[in-house]
Protein backbone atom coordinates (compact mmCIF):
# COMPACT_ATOMS: atom_id res chain seq x y z
CA UNK A 1 0.00 0.00 0.00
CA UNK A 2 1.12 3.52 -0.35
CA UNK A 3 1.21 6.01 2.14
CA UNK A 4 -0.13 9.56 1.76
CA UNK A 5 3.17 10.71 -0.44
CA UNK A 6 2.87 7.96 -2.45
CA UNK A 7 -0.77 8.86 -3.47
CA UNK A 8 0.62 12.62 -4.24
CA UNK A 9 3.48 10.98 -6.30
CA UNK A 10 0.97 9.16 -8.56
CA UNK A 11 -1.19 12.10 -9.10
CA UNK A 12 1.87 14.49 -9.85
CA UNK A 13 2.57 12.14 -12.91
CA UNK A 14 -1.32 13.58 -14.09
CA UNK A 15 0.29 17.15 -14.37
CA UNK A 16 0.91 18.44 -18.13
CA UNK A 17 2.98 21.68 -19.16
CA UNK A 18 1.16 24.94 -18.80
CA UNK A 19 -1.65 23.36 -16.38
CA UNK A 20 -3.50 25.68 -13.87
CA UNK A 21 -3.11 23.60 -10.61
CA UNK A 22 -5.47 23.85 -7.30
CA UNK A 23 -4.64 21.83 -4.97
CA UNK A 24 -6.98 20.91 -2.19
CA UNK A 25 -6.53 20.85 1.25
CA UNK A 26 -4.76 17.59 3.00
CA UNK A 27 -3.39 15.00 0.78
CA UNK A 28 -3.35 17.37 -2.36
CA UNK A 29 -1.32 19.60 -0.64
CA UNK A 30 1.96 16.97 -0.84
CA UNK A 31 1.81 16.92 -5.06
CA UNK A 32 3.49 20.36 -4.57
CA UNK A 33 6.59 18.33 -3.49
CA UNK A 34 6.41 15.80 -6.40
CA UNK A 35 5.78 17.78 -9.84
CA UNK A 36 8.04 15.73 -12.33
CA UNK A 37 11.01 17.59 -13.82
CA UNK A 38 10.62 19.27 -17.04
CA UNK A 39 7.12 19.97 -16.32
CA UNK A 40 5.67 23.62 -15.63
CA UNK A 41 2.94 23.95 -13.87
CA UNK A 42 1.35 27.09 -11.68
CA UNK A 43 -0.22 25.90 -8.53
CA UNK A 44 -3.29 28.17 -7.50
CA UNK A 45 -4.21 28.54 -4.07
CA UNK A 46 -7.70 29.96 -3.16
CA UNK A 47 -7.08 32.33 -0.56
CA UNK A 48 -5.46 34.12 -3.11
CA UNK A 49 -1.91 32.53 -4.46
CA UNK A 50 -0.53 31.78 -7.69
CA UNK A 51 2.88 30.08 -8.32
CA UNK A 52 2.85 27.95 -4.91
CA UNK A 53 6.25 26.34 -4.39
CA UNK A 54 7.01 23.40 -2.37
CA UNK A 55 6.50 23.19 1.61
CA UNK A 56 9.61 24.84 3.56
CA UNK A 57 12.74 23.39 4.93
CA UNK A 58 12.46 23.54 8.70
CA UNK A 59 13.46 26.89 10.08
CA UNK A 60 12.78 28.93 7.11
CA UNK A 61 8.93 28.83 7.35
CA UNK A 62 7.24 32.17 6.81
CA UNK A 63 3.84 32.67 8.64
CA UNK A 64 2.67 35.21 6.24
CA UNK A 65 3.05 32.76 3.62
CA UNK A 66 0.18 29.89 4.14
CA UNK A 67 -2.26 27.99 2.03
CA UNK A 68 -6.09 27.47 1.90
CA UNK A 69 -4.92 24.27 4.71
CA UNK A 70 -3.17 27.33 6.59
CA UNK A 71 -0.11 25.67 6.07
CA UNK A 72 3.22 27.16 5.67
CA UNK A 73 4.24 27.19 1.71
CA UNK A 74 6.78 28.57 -0.59
CA UNK A 75 6.51 31.21 -3.28
CA UNK A 76 8.77 31.05 -6.65
CA UNK A 77 10.08 33.67 -8.86
CA UNK A 78 6.76 35.44 -10.70
CA UNK A 79 4.23 34.59 -8.01
CA UNK A 80 1.20 36.82 -7.48
CA UNK A 81 -0.62 37.21 -4.43
CA UNK A 82 -4.56 38.92 -4.25
CA UNK A 83 -7.50 38.81 -2.33
CA UNK A 84 -10.19 35.83 -2.36
CA UNK A 85 -12.67 37.51 -4.28
CA UNK A 86 -10.29 37.42 -7.75
CA UNK A 87 -9.06 33.95 -6.79
CA UNK A 88 -12.67 32.39 -6.81
CA UNK A 89 -13.02 34.83 -10.27
CA UNK A 90 -10.31 32.63 -11.58
CA UNK A 91 -12.19 28.96 -10.30
CA UNK A 92 -15.75 30.42 -11.42
CA UNK A 93 -14.72 31.53 -14.79
CA UNK A 94 -12.92 28.03 -15.40
CA UNK A 95 -9.41 28.85 -15.75
CA UNK A 96 -8.17 26.30 -13.57
CA UNK A 97 -7.03 22.94 -15.93
CA UNK A 98 -6.90 20.60 -13.12
CA UNK A 99 -8.16 20.73 -9.63
CA UNK A 100 -7.00 17.89 -6.81
CA UNK A 101 -9.28 17.40 -4.01
CA UNK A 102 -9.37 15.42 -0.83
CA UNK A 103 -12.78 13.31 0.08
CA UNK A 104 -14.61 11.70 2.89
CA UNK A 105 -16.95 9.49 0.13
CA UNK A 106 -17.05 9.08 -3.52
CA UNK A 107 -19.66 7.12 -5.60
CA UNK A 108 -19.70 5.53 -8.14
CA UNK A 109 -21.41 8.06 -10.36
CA UNK A 110 -18.72 11.17 -9.69
CA UNK A 111 -20.23 12.81 -6.73
CA UNK A 112 -18.49 13.81 -4.13
CA UNK A 113 -18.87 14.45 -0.05
CA UNK A 114 -15.43 15.91 1.39
CA UNK A 115 -16.58 18.82 3.81
CA UNK A 116 -19.17 17.97 6.68
CA UNK A 117 -19.85 15.07 8.61
CA UNK A 118 -23.35 15.73 10.01
CA UNK A 119 -22.75 16.18 14.23
CA UNK A 120 -19.49 17.25 13.52
CA UNK A 121 -18.19 20.56 14.42
CA UNK A 122 -16.89 22.49 10.82
CA UNK A 123 -15.48 26.05 9.98
CA UNK A 124 -17.34 26.12 6.85
CA UNK A 125 -17.42 24.41 3.15
CA UNK A 126 -14.33 26.48 2.44
CA UNK A 127 -13.92 26.27 -1.44
CA UNK A 128 -14.64 23.03 -2.34
CA UNK A 129 -18.01 23.88 -3.67
CA UNK A 130 -17.26 26.45 -5.62
CA UNK A 131 -14.18 24.26 -7.32
CA UNK A 132 -16.76 21.35 -8.33
CA UNK A 133 -19.32 23.57 -10.03
CA UNK A 134 -16.83 25.37 -11.94
CA UNK A 135 -13.58 23.00 -12.68
CA UNK A 136 -12.96 21.21 -15.71
CA UNK A 137 -11.02 18.52 -13.81
CA UNK A 138 -10.81 16.76 -10.95
CA UNK A 139 -8.52 14.10 -9.61
CA UNK A 140 -9.77 12.81 -5.76
CA UNK A 141 -6.69 11.88 -3.34
CA UNK A 142 -8.11 9.83 -0.85
CA UNK A 143 -7.61 6.90 1.50
CA UNK A 144 -9.59 3.99 0.06
CA UNK A 145 -11.16 2.70 3.52
CA UNK A 146 -11.92 4.08 6.58
CA UNK A 147 -10.16 3.15 10.35
CA UNK A 148 -12.50 0.92 10.52
CA UNK A 149 -12.08 -1.08 7.20
CA UNK A 150 -14.74 0.23 5.61
CA UNK A 151 -14.82 1.03 2.01
CA UNK A 152 -15.23 5.20 1.26
CA UNK A 153 -15.95 4.13 -2.86
CA UNK A 154 -19.66 3.85 -2.70
CA UNK A 155 -22.58 2.66 -4.98
CA UNK A 156 -23.59 6.24 -3.63
CA UNK A 157 -22.76 9.21 -0.52
CA UNK A 158 -23.89 8.66 2.43
CA UNK A 159 -22.49 12.04 3.98
CA UNK A 160 -23.68 15.21 2.40
CA UNK A 161 -22.48 15.57 -1.04
CA UNK A 162 -20.28 18.56 -2.36
CA UNK A 163 -20.77 18.06 -6.06
CA UNK A 164 -22.59 15.78 -8.43
CA UNK A 165 -21.35 13.74 -11.03
CA UNK A 166 -17.82 15.45 -11.24
CA UNK A 167 -15.16 13.45 -10.34
CA UNK A 168 -13.21 11.81 -13.24
CA UNK A 169 -10.31 10.31 -11.48
CA UNK A 170 -9.56 8.70 -7.85
CA UNK A 171 -6.06 8.02 -6.38
CA UNK A 172 -5.98 5.60 -3.53
CA UNK A 173 -3.54 3.79 -1.44
CA UNK A 174 -4.39 0.98 -3.05
CA UNK A 175 -5.14 2.17 -6.89
CA UNK A 176 -6.01 4.25 -9.98
CA UNK A 177 -9.18 4.54 -10.78
CA UNK A 178 -11.44 6.40 -13.66
CA UNK A 179 -14.70 6.72 -13.03
CA UNK A 180 -17.16 5.99 -15.91
CA UNK A 181 -19.95 8.20 -17.47
CA UNK A 182 -22.26 5.46 -17.03
CA UNK A 183 -20.98 4.86 -13.60
CA UNK A 184 -18.54 2.36 -11.97
CA UNK A 185 -15.25 2.54 -10.82
CA UNK A 186 -12.35 0.96 -13.64
CA UNK A 187 -9.45 -0.04 -11.95
CA UNK A 188 -6.71 1.14 -14.38
CA UNK A 189 -3.26 0.82 -11.78
CA UNK A 190 -3.07 -1.02 -8.68
CA UNK A 191 -0.36 0.04 -6.09
CA UNK A 192 3.01 -2.47 -5.99
CA UNK A 193 2.26 -5.11 -4.24
CA UNK A 194 -1.68 -4.95 -4.04
CA UNK A 195 -3.65 -7.67 -5.49
CA UNK A 196 -6.89 -7.05 -7.83
CA UNK A 197 -8.74 -9.29 -5.24
CA UNK A 198 -7.55 -6.90 -2.59
CA UNK A 199 -8.94 -4.26 -4.31
CA UNK A 200 -12.43 -5.64 -5.14
CA UNK A 201 -12.58 -6.49 -1.39
CA UNK A 202 -12.33 -2.82 -0.42
CA UNK A 203 -14.71 -0.96 -3.04
CA UNK A 204 -18.10 -0.92 -2.08
CA UNK A 205 -19.20 0.78 -5.19
CA UNK A 206 -19.50 -1.29 -8.77
CA UNK A 207 -15.62 -2.13 -9.67
CA UNK A 208 -14.67 -2.25 -13.27
CA UNK A 209 -11.21 -4.31 -14.03
CA UNK A 210 -9.30 -5.12 -17.21
CA UNK A 211 -7.65 -8.41 -17.87
CA UNK A 212 -4.47 -7.51 -16.72
CA UNK A 213 -3.95 -4.04 -14.47
CA UNK A 214 -0.60 -3.23 -13.90
CA UNK A 215 0.91 -1.74 -11.26
CA UNK A 216 1.26 2.13 -10.39
CA UNK A 217 4.67 3.82 -11.95
CA UNK A 218 5.99 6.21 -10.79
CA UNK A 219 9.06 7.67 -12.82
Amino acid sequence: MLDKNGIARRIARELKDGYYVNLGIGIPTLVANYIPAGINVVLQSENGLLGMGPFPLEGEEDPDLINAGKQTITTLPGSAIFDSALSFGMIRSQKIDLTILGAMEVSEHGDIANWKIPGKMVKGMGGAMDLVASAKNIIVAMQHVNKAGESKLLPKCSLPLTGVNCIKKVVTELAVLDILPEGGFQLIERAPGVSVDYIKQATAGRLITLEDVPEMQFN
